[in-house]
């Protein structure tokens, strides 16, 4: 059984470009949704963030869950990055942010 998840209120957004061999560029966009308590009975007070990405395969909206609102946010960020890595491997494109290679997706405390 597949499960539709909708985005809701946009609560964080970040642009990138995805540059293939050729020099092409293209927009690809990431939305993260507002953290909600899951509705499933089943759920036990657990929460779930939903994310997309646009411009770059799929964009349907998938989810993260967390035992509470900043575990479920976190994991659907680190999730974001690992589903844009796969898939600027699968199309050949190098993603950029801010005009330097990468996604500025990862936190170094030490800075």
């Amino acid at each position: 059984m597949s499960v539709t998840h909708e985005l809701g209120e946009v609560v964080a957004e970040r642009r990138l470009e995805a540059v293939a061999e050729d020099g092409t560029r293209t927009p690809v966009i990431v939305r993260l949704g507002t953290p909600e308590p899951d509705p499933h009975p089943e759920a036990r007070g657990d929460w779930h963030c939903p994310r997309q990405i646009l411009g770059l395969g799929d964009e349907a909206v998938a989810t993260s869950y967390g035992v509470d609102s900043l575990q479920a946010f976190l994991l659907s960020v680190y999730a974001t990055r690992l589903q844009l890595e796969e898939r600027a491997r699968v199309a050949s494109v190098r993603l950029n942010w801010l005009g330097q290679e990468g996604l500025g997706l990862e936190v170094d405390p030490r800075i």
